[in-house]
């Protein structure tokens, strides 16, 4: 398994954040969802100035194998998106927490994240998902 950095917050769903202060953060998918999908083909981000609503779907990955839906970890505005994904969405599988994250949030309350899994937390819903 790969090494999980200890600075993100995860969704169930695999996604996700680094907090990076003044209410903003980073999103992206796990190195674990990447490598489920398999090579990435496509991926759909929103718009700078979307508003996302935390649970809900606001971009899409595509592999050869399927589309997954990204969901928004929190609710806020979107800032910014990773312009070099339109180009070579395969930054994703190469380095999922780092090149290839997908946007980045102001976030309308960033003490949501809080209630996000750990690393730690994360790692043992992999491992609990694997037997």
């Amino acid at each position: 398994m790969s090494d999980i950095p200890g600075d993100l917050k995860f969704l169930k769903s695999h996604e996700w954040v680094r907090v990076e202060g003044d209410g903003k953060v980073t999103v992206g998918i796990s190195d674990h969802a990447q490598g489920l999908l398999g090579d990435l083909v496509y991926v759909e981000l929103p718009n700078p100035g979307d508003q996302v609503e935390a649970g809900t779907a606001c971009a899409v990955v595509e592999s050869v194998k399927a589309a997954s839906d990204v969901y928004a970890p929190l609710s806020g505005t979107v800032l910014e998106v990773n312009t070099a994904l339109a180009d070579k969405p395969e930054i994703i599988n190469e380095d999922a927490y780092g090149e290839g994250w997908l946007y980045t949030l102001q976030a309308d309350a960033p003490e949501q994240a809080d209630e996000l899994l750990g690393p730690q937390e994360y790692a043992d819903l992999l491992e609990s998902d694997e037997h």
